[in-house]
């Protein structure tokens, strides 16, 4: 499916919208927004839950109750999706396994476990895979988290909230 400049914005909003609501409950995760459209409708939204709940892909795919061809889905995802499994399960393998035919990023996701191999996985699984939409306001909301993630990765801090994670910024 290809989609307008205009209706991709408006999906990464809607998606951007969601990752918004992960907060401060997903912390230490990054809050991270997704949303599975067909033809020009969102048909499930999700975000990243408590740690080792699932991540927002998983939760947007939980939710998604279409019974059409998975060719026709596409995911609209704040972050890379992730490639590692953790307390969860690969996002990235997740999408796949859907069939989810084309999944657009916001940003690429700087944790070493990922940093490009999320994408990776979608490509070389055949997935169409568009970086960089709303690039900037999605920088912009996550570069606080960002910056104090990888803070805590190096002290082995963690937070009881948005603002103990703030605070903490170097």
């Amino acid at each position: 499916m290809r989609f307008s400049s205009e209706a991709k914005a408006l999906f990464m909003a809607t998606a951007l919208a969601e990752s918004r609501k992960a907060l401060p409950a997903c912390l230490p995760n990054p809050p991270v927004g997704c949303v599975i459209v067909s033809d020009d409708e969102i048909l499930s939204r999700g975000f990243t839950g408590v740690p080792g709940a699932p991540h927002a892909e998983a939760s947007s795919i939980a939710s998604l109750s279409y019974t059409g061809s998975a060719t026709a889905l596409s995911a609209f995802v704040t972050l890379e999706p992730c490639a590692f499994q953790g307390r969860t399960p690969s996002c990235a393998i997740a999408l796949i396994d859907r069939g989810i035919w084309s999944v657009f990023v916001g940003i690429i996701d700087p944790d070493p476990r990922n940093n490009g191999k999320g994408l990776r996985l979608l490509m070389d699984a055949g997935v169409r895979v568009e970086l960089g939409i709303l690039e900037q306001e999605i920088s912009e909301f996550l570069c606080p988290h960002r910056l104090a993630l990888a803070n805590a990765a190096r002290s082995g801090r963690d937070w009881n909230s948005e603002e103990e994670l703030v605070d903490d910024l170097p």
